[in-house]
């Protein structure tokens, strides 16, 4: 780093243009360029590449977390099967998706669902990789079905983990459409596969199907929910919302593993993403709660930006990235004040 200024123009190709080798870096993200079951938008399989791009105008020095970058983030190059997947099971799964859908197991989906399942065995074996080296790993979607992957291996490496999940909807759905690996599922399939998960906390759900409300009811407490349209309400009569984060950080546990889709978002921040919705949080509240979460002492072990598809514009990407670099500088600043 002796030749590199990080207040010049980016001119490595690195993520935020950092001239890092993997070796050196202490925040590892893995690109997962999938995004097969996407039921609305599509293009979360071009946010990877997108976010790349974009990072490289991101100022290095940041107000809450200071020279973060100086720690070392690293991408990794996209592993070729993932491109080859997406295409072969996109292709198939439009038209199940064009028919309404398929009953989970129906022959039709065999070859989708196989296809989710190498994806999950291919980012697992990426975080496991990761988290032996010492190092945060971090997805990069793709659209929300892919990070199963990395919270498996990370419930593995860190049993007891806890989940803050910011999404606009509760992706509680069982084999949403029939698929075995549903975007719209992949909370469901944490909560039924992954026994190391000790508690899901969602935050900035406002869609949600009545399967998914009662999953919530019935979980035990396993599912905390902060629905959007309550914590509006609450703001609108006086609470802050520094209050309401309180709440959040009150469920998880020492180590949380942070899943952000970005529609959780205002929409006006991710207008190409794949199903916007009204409602949702400002970038300054995500990035706060992430800052709360980062000063608590819990410590932040992986986590995962999905559904970021780049429009005409590179306001998605940008977003995104900015977004991304925020999680890096929480993850390391929750490792710094752990000990880590």
């Amino acid at each position: 780093m002796t030749e590199f200024d990080p207040n010049a123009a980016a001119a490595a190709d690195g993520i935020f243009g950092l001239p890092y080798e993997e070796k050196d870096a202490s925040v590892v993200l893995i690109p997962v360029p999938f995004a097969a079951t996407v039921s609305y938008g599509g293009g979360t399989e071009r946010g990877p590449e997108a976010m790349l791009a974009a990072s490289r105008q991101v100022d290095l020095f940041d107000l809450q977390y200071g020279r973060l970058y100086e720690r070392g983030l690293y991408l990794q190059p996209a592993d070729p099967r993932l491109a080859s997947l997406h295409s072969t099971a996109r292709r198939q799964a439009e038209a199940v998706i064009a028919r309404g859908g398929l009953p989970a197991g129906a022959p039709e989906l065999v070859a989708i669902d196989a296809a989710g399942a190498a994806v999950n065995e291919i980012v697992a074996a990426a975080t496991r990789r990761v988290l032996a080296s010492g190092k945060i790993p971090g997805v990069l979607g793709g659209d929300h079905s892919v990070p199963f992957g990395s919270m498996l291996a990370c419930a593995e490496h860190h049993p007891g983990l806890g989940v803050l999940h910011l999404d606009a909807h509760a992706d509680l759905r069982c084999a949403y459409e029939g698929f075995r690996w549903s975007h719209a599922s992949i909370m469901d399939n944490v909560l039924r596969e992954v026994s190391g998960v000790h508690r899901l906390v969602q935050v900035g759900i406002r869609d949600f199907c009545e399967q998914e409300f009662l999953a919530i009811q019935g979980s035990g407490g396993r599912v905390v929910t902060h629905f959007d349209g309550e914590w509006q309400r609450r703001r609108l009569t006086g609470e802050s919302f520094d209050r309401l984060c309180d709440e959040v950080l009150a469920a998880l546990p020492a180590k949380v593993y942070v899943s952000v889709d970005i529609d959780g978002l205002d929409p006006a921040l991710c207008p190409h993403t794949g199903t916007p919705v009204p409602g949702g949080l400002s970038f300054a509240e995500a990035t706060h709660l992430l800052w709360r979460l980062a000063r608590s002492g819990r410590r932040i072990v992986g986590f995962d930006l999905v559904e970021v598809a780049p429009g005409e514009d590179e306001w998605d990407a940008n977003v995104g990235a900015r977004l991304l670099y925020k999680l890096c500088g929480a993850s390391l600043h929750s490792a710094s004040a752990c000990g880590g």
